[in-house]
């Protein structure tokens, strides 16, 4: 069954608009990827459906069904969205071509060695365009004291949790002591420095999630 924007057909030709309302069954999972990718272009940019209906000239019941994945969307209604927010089609379709697998195993997770510091940092979560957060395992060797500059996004949330041994965690000038099995909540706006604080090494949980 062809589906239809705003009334017209892909080809041009007049039709009544056909969407998921009319059919059963759950959404096709691309559909779904889709809908969820457009609903956060739109959201990274802060327009309501009326701006982006008048931006891209697609009716705004059109825009709200696309972005529910309660209509399948059309070449000719992507290729106007496209336009929008500045990316071709095969962009687009590329951020959402796969869903994250569900399951990292140990040996697939990637390890980051930084000799120099003694610092260790292992990716058990990976980040993954359709996800906002990443879960990483850091350790640090006696003595390591790493600071960095900036976060690499201004605002991050970062939940660190301590494992085992003692941190040092020092943001916006303030210093936080912890010990295994304390967390520390924030967000991240400047300088932020993390120091073993113990005899031994430091094992902790760095959960990390994007504003």
């Amino acid at each position: 069954m062809r589906h239809e924007v705003d009334g017209h057909r892909a080809d041009g030709s007049d039709g009544p608009a056909t969407d998921r309302a009319e059919t059963a069954g759950s959404p096709d999972p691309v559909d779904a990827r889709i809908a969820g990718r457009l609903a956060e272009l739109r959201a990274e940019r802060g327009w309501s459906l009326d701006e982006l209906a008048e931006r891209s000239g697609v009716s705004r019941s059109t825009l709200s069904r696309a972005e529910r994945a309660q209509t399948s969307p059309t070449a000719s209604l992507l290729n106007r969205l496209c336009q929008v927010y500045g990316r071709t089609m095969s962009r687009l379709l590329s951020e959402v071509e796969t869903e994250p697998s569900p399951l990292v195993r140990a040996e697939e997770q990637s390890v980051w060695e930084d000799r120099a510091s003694g610092f260790v940092r292992r990716s058990v979560s990976p980040p993954h365009p359709a996800l906002r957060g990443e879960l990483v395992e850091g350790r640090l060797a006696v003595g390591a004291d790493i600071a960095y500059d900036r976060p690499p996004v201004v605002g991050l949330e970062q939940h660190i949790w301590v494992l085992e041994g003692a941190l040092e965690v020092t943001a916006e000038d303030t210093g936080h002591h912890l010990d295994a099995g304390d967390c520390l909540r924030l967000r991240v706006w400047g300088p932020t420095r993390f120091r073993c604080a113990g005899n031994e090494d430091v094992r902790y949980v760095l959960a990390v999630v994007l504003p």
